[in-house]
């Protein structure tokens, strides 16, 4: 079943189209990466699904609702999160109060930024599982500001779970990190995907065959190749838009 689509996507800077007339399909349940050379507009098209940037044309559909446009609030309260390829998390608050945080922007009737301790006692119990769930619980009173590069992307995607979301979208999950943390990483994503719609998009090869069951293409803006990543690897055009073209 079909949780989220876009319908001739595009988006045009000062004359040059970075997508163009996309259209694709995210299958519910299904873990998808999003792939393509630099420059292919994979940025543009996941900022769009997201709300941080407007289409110039077309429409986005998710959970049955024209998304088009919306603030990334408003999608977010719809079920959609995010991830950031950049960290941008408060170093000295707890990771604890991140969570607690998290959870209380989504509450619909509470539209404060400053949380009484009656407010915090109460978000604190599912903000501990939220952690548990990254394999952060032991971490709860660490300032971020002192946790390792890994573990703040893991905290970063604990603030994404806490919206409890049915769409998680993750960019760049792995940017930067050691090979262990590639590897702890995957082992994250994999447990937190259950039950739930994944795009991420991913320059490692490594992790997308590992993490995705559907891998989208991109060049020059529009969509090359679409299917299983054994699929797609030996794709003529996914293998010129990667390695240039070949003579005979």
């Amino acid at each position: 079943m079909t949780i989220l689509e876009t319908h001739e996507l595009t988006k045009e800077f000062a004359g040059f189209r970075a997508v163009d007339r996309v259209t694709l399909t995210l299958e519910e349940g299904v873990a998808h990466a999003l792939v393509g050379p630099n420059g292919a507009g994979k940025t543009t098209l996941f900022h769009m699904l997201t709300g941080f940037v407007t289409p110039s044309s077309g429409t986005i559909i998710a959970l049955g609702q024209d998304i088009t446009g919306l603030s990334p609030d408003r999608i977010s309260r719809l079920g959609v999160a995010r991830s950031f390829q950049i960290t941008s998390l408060f170093e000295h608050r707890t990771a604890l109060e991140h969570v607690v945080l998290a959870l209380h922007a989504r509450d619909p009737v509470s539209f404060r930024f400053w949380l009484s301790e009656g407010t915090v006692a109460r978000y604190r119990p599912r903000a501990m599982e939220v952690l548990a769930e990254v394999g952060l619980a032991d971490r709860a009173r660490r300032p971020a500001g002192v946790l390792p590069y890994g573990q703040k992307r893991a905290l970063e995607l604990a603030l994404a779970l806490a919206l409890s979301p049915k769409i998680l979208l993750l960019d760049e999950p792995t940017s930067g990190m050691s090979l262990e943390d590639v590897h702890r990483t995957i082992a994250l994503i994999k447990r937190v995907r259950a039950g739930r719609t994944v795009l991420l998009v991913e320059h490692n090869m490594g992790v997308v065959a590992e993490l995705s069951e559907r891998v989208i293409v991109m060049q020059q803006g529009r969509v090359i190749a679409d299917g299983a990543y054994e699929q797609v690897r030996h794709d003529p055009a996914v293998v010129t838009a990667y390695l240039g073209q070949t003579d005979a």
